[in-house]
């Protein structure tokens, strides 16, 4: 690994013009997104690898990142997604039995550009009074470039709010995964940015994982004759998904069992007739406390949103689009934000947060359960009749 001292110059630039100097880290050039803060102390890869990340520059609110490096094993996805990185200190070696490659290698590989050397936790108190806003890494040549040409730029790059990324992520053509044990039937999964983990937690259930485009029609979805339905995680703004909320209403309509997770949960608010509106920085890392109404449980969660759905959390509240009664399951404890929706009359449900949690912590594993019961009872119910 080259030393942090021998790399190229880079600055980062904020859209209020803050700026920070460092050193190149991963691909050198330039690079523009909505900067984000990632509080875990670990699991970088999956952050890295993980869909939902697409159009963000992440950074690691852990001083020191790379020290386990990069291996084969481990990856949410087939490639790294962050618009950019931005580290303290990255690891000057590699220390893991398991690794492949180091983290620098990896993001020099898959083209993303990085900065390092920089006061990460000023740029994290200075979001946190501001909000997320767009920004831009400029190394090598690029960091000479005119401060004022850099800022106009950042201020050029779209925002986040009313952007549509889920065909960026999505698979072109379905995938299947088979169940595992003993099985249920076909699962479709609208891929919007799923993850590997979440794809084996299901198949674990005894669901054959059908992945399908972002671009699937209802009709396509009932030609696999599915005993459910789930919508993945995923990058962008809920308020620009409109066919995917339509499609999502299609299911409901035709009484499949529905289970949501993170931008699935938003899509699904959306679908009841619900609003959903941007958050001022987010929730990002492994280390999100969260509460299950239900039992009184607190489980700490991971978490990838820079949305919510606008709902009373307090009590049970008619859907506006005439699917019955709705509650919030589960709500945040650090802001009080919406973090899970269970409809009461139709079999559907949803969370904010990221139940497959890879690398960890496991608190929610128990909804795939969960999602698996639901199933089944409604399978039952139908062969009753």
């Amino acid at each position: 690994m080259t030393s942090l001292f021998q790399t190229d110059p880079a600055v980062l630039v904020l859209e209020d013009g803050t700026r920070h100097s460092g050193r190149a880290y991963g691909a050198v050039g330039t690079t523009l997104g909505e900067v984000v803060f990632s509080t875990g102390m670990t699991g970088y890869q999956e952050t890295l690898t993980d869909p939902s990340y697409a159009g963000q520059i992440v950074l690691q609110t852990a001083p020191h990142i790379g020290n386990t490096g990069m291996n084969g094993e481990d990856p949410e996805s087939r490639r790294i997604w962050v618009s950019g990185y931005i580290v303290r200190d990255p690891s000057r070696v590699v220390s893991n039995w398991r690794a492949d490659e180091s983290l620098d290698d990896a993001l020099e590989s898959d083209g993303v550009v990085g900065i390092s050397g920089i006061d990460t936790r000023a740029v994290t108190r200075h979001i946190r009074s501001a909000g997320s806003m767009r920004g831009g890494i400029f190394s090598g040549d690029a960091a000479g470039i005119d401060p004022e040409e850099q800022l106009r730029l950042v201020r050029e790059a779209p925002e986040m709010a009313g952007q549509n990324l889920s065909a960026a992520v999505s698979v072109a053509a379905a995938e299947v995964t088979p169940a595992r044990g003993e099985r249920i039937g076909n699962l479709a999964v609208l891929d919007l940015g799923v993850k590997q983990a979440t794809v084996d937690n299901l198949a674990a259930r005894g669901f054959e994982v059908h992945v399908l485009p972002q671009n699937v029609t209802i009709d396509q979805i009932r030609a696999i004759e599915p005993v459910a339905v789930f919508y993945s995680n995923g990058p962008g703004d809920p308020a620009a998904s409109g066919d995917h909320v339509d499609l999502l209403r299609g299911v409901l309509d035709d009484g499949l069992p529905f289970f949501g997770i993170c931008f699935g949960n938003q899509l699904l608010g959306r679908a009841l007739g619900l609003g959903t509106y941007k958050l001022p920085f987010g929730h990002r890392g492994i280390n999100q406390p969260v509460l299950d109404k239900a039992t009184g449980r607190v489980e700490i969660t991971a978490h990838n949103h820079g949305f919510a759905v606008d709902a009373p959390v307090e009590g049970s509240f008619d859907s506006p689009n005439g699917y019955g009664k709705v509650e919030v399951s589960h709500v945040g404890l650090n802001d009080q934000v919406v973090e899970g929706l269970r409809a009461l009359d139709i079999p559907a449900f949803s969370v904010q947060y990221h139940p497959e949690a890879a690398a960890g912590p496991h608190d929610a594993n128990y909804l795939f359960d969960r999602f698996r019961d639901l199933v089944v009872a409604n399978l039952e119910k139908k062969a009753a009749k």
